[in-house]
């Protein structure tokens, strides 16, 4: 497991959706792209955000990481924009 030190958090990609709520097929090209996931874990000196939040964070700002076969991102806790309750 990724250890996240200082301010940043570790948190666990979701696959985009691949239909819509009334049931259509996305196609590939349509698909957005991520910019949310679940946390992981967070470094000592978060102070806002707890394991399991789901969260919306600034795309180009994470660092993306592949572990098992598990997408996962690093990010400040600054980039972090909101959470989903």
């Amino acid at each position: 497991m990724l250890k996240p030190l200082t301010n940043h958090v570790v948190a666990k990609l979701e696959k985009p959706a691949e239909k819509t709520s009334s049931g259509i097929l996305l196609a590939d090209t349509n698909k957005e792209r991520t910019a949310y996931a679940v946390v992981e874990s967070v470094g000592p000196e978060v102070k806002n955000i707890k394991k399991a939040d789901k969260i919306i964070y600034k795309d180009y700002s994470a660092t993306n990481v592949k572990i098992s076969d598990s997408d996962y991102i690093i990010v400040e806790e600054k980039d972090v924009l909101a959470t989903i309750a």
